[in-house]
């Protein structure tokens, strides 16, 4: 499954801040991570945050667009729609 999130580089802590929409209207979920842009830190720590709240392992979890930019499309391995509603709450 596919999900865009928007992450937050040191954001202070690392924290899932819910779903939010675009101008266009489409759904991202955001987060925020203490790890800053260098490096590919902050794209390893949203993976984690991810992978954390979902009960996964990191290698199931893949950006596959967008990694030096905010937004970003995750690719998710083995995960239902359900499974995202009882982590991140209902987009919107």
């Amino acid at each position: 499954m596919r999900l865009t999130v928007r992450v937050t580089p040191r954001g202070g802590r690392d924290a899932v801040e819910g779903w939010a929409k675009d101008a266009a209207g489409r759904a991202f979920l955001k987060l925020r991570v203490a790890a800053p842009p260098a490096d590919g830190a902050a794209n390893a720590a949203a993976v984690a945050l991810l992978a954390k709240a979902l009960k996964r392992p990191k290698s199931r979890i893949a950006i596959v667009s967008g990694e030096t930019a905010r937004l970003k499309t995750v690719e998710i391995g083995e995960v239902s729609p359900e499974e995202l509603t009882a982590a991140f709450g209902a987009a919107p």
